[in-house]
């Protein structure tokens, strides 16, 4: 046997004591359980309101999504030339009537002045909002109206500007003035934005993940060392495929699962996907289709107890 040979045989056999070391002194770091993701069965959540339905993010939205019975809404927000977080997704105001520009550089109240109904066609192809002002609305006002809903607040501002820097501690102090901690999961793109979140919440309010944090799951996932990982984040909302990697393999889910981490999907709004994703272990739908989703959700979750009692 040549040196070469004993050279990398003793490498990997170091390597392999050294990763069984790991397993043995190293346990997967539980995240502690947050009463707001404490579900027996799948949820659903409307999609900025369900906003196949009616015009996202405005109240008709919201109520209409209540009336069929979902578990929450997802909803993005940025704040506004007065400082007033909204919940809006778009950075520019340009799919309203006679709106132009950056949200950043409106005020609330002439924010208020638009139509935020005037583009959206419903799925018989009418435009019933397009005579209606439907004005655009505050977080405070979704979490005063809707005080039993859970909400799941994505911060659109980039933690690189003006806007993005104030979002943080300012939605903290919303949700503290509330006491909305236990029925909101706060999240963003931005893993930076819940970084600087949680200086502020100090856990006290559940976190979903961002890009870096999906990231660092997943490698963790495919590598050996999966055991290395310990989760920041308390629930995981993402797409089913991102690239060319697939985000909604069963194994994945049940190895976030065993963190207690629950894994929410968006933006499913075809019923084969949803069934298809909650049979992988899916805790949660994000959906525009509230009307197709709640339904069938809760047929599968009564399908499962009764094979369950048989």
């Amino acid at each position: 046997m040549g040196k070469k040979t004993k050279l990398a045989l003793a490498i990997a056999a170091a390597s392999a004591a050294a990763w069984a070391g790991s397993k043995a002194v190293l346990k997967p770091q539980k995240r502690e359980r947050k009463d707001v993701l404490q579900f027996d069965r799948p949820i659903v959540l409307a999609h900025r309101g369900g906003s196949h339905l009616a015009p996202e993010h405005t109240k008709p939205a919201f109520e209409k999504a209540v009336e069929l019975g979902v578990d929450g809404f997802e909803v993005d927000i940025r704040l506004t030339k007065d400082e007033e977080i909204i919940v809006f997704h778009d950075d520019t105001v340009d799919r309203t009537t006679d709106g132009t520009g950056f949200v950043k550089d409106y005020t609330l109240q002439e924010l208020s002045q638009l139509n935020h109904g005037f583009h959206f066609i419903d799925l018989e192809g009418n435009a019933p909002y397009k005579e209606e002002k439907l004005s655009v609305l505050t977080l405070r006002e979704l979490l005063v109206e809707f005080p039993d809903i859970y909400i799941n607040i994505d911060i659109k501002d980039s933690p690189d500007t003006y806007e993005g820097s104030l979002m943080p501690s300012k939605l903290w102090r919303l949700i503290e003035e509330l006491q909305a901690q236990n029925r909101v999961v706060v999240t963003s793109f931005y893993s930076e934005q819940i970084d600087r979140f949680n200086l502020y919440a100090q856990n006290r309010v559940a976190l979903g993940a961002g890009e870096t944090d999906i990231r660092k799951a997943f490698a963790a996932f495919t590598s050996q060392f999966g055991h290395f990982y310990h989760p920041k984040v308390d629930v995981f909302q993402i797409p089913p495929k991102h690239g060319v990697i697939s985000l909604d393999m069963p194994k994945f889910i049940a190895y976030l699962g065993n963190l207690n981490i629950p894994v929410h999907y968006w933006t499913i709004n075809e019923p084969d996907m949803m069934e298809r994703l909650i049979k992988r272990g899916a805790k949660g739908i994000v959906t525009d289709r509230p009307d197709l989703a709640v339904p069938l959700v809760q047929k599968l979750h009564d399908k499962s107890n009764s094979d369950s009692e048989q």
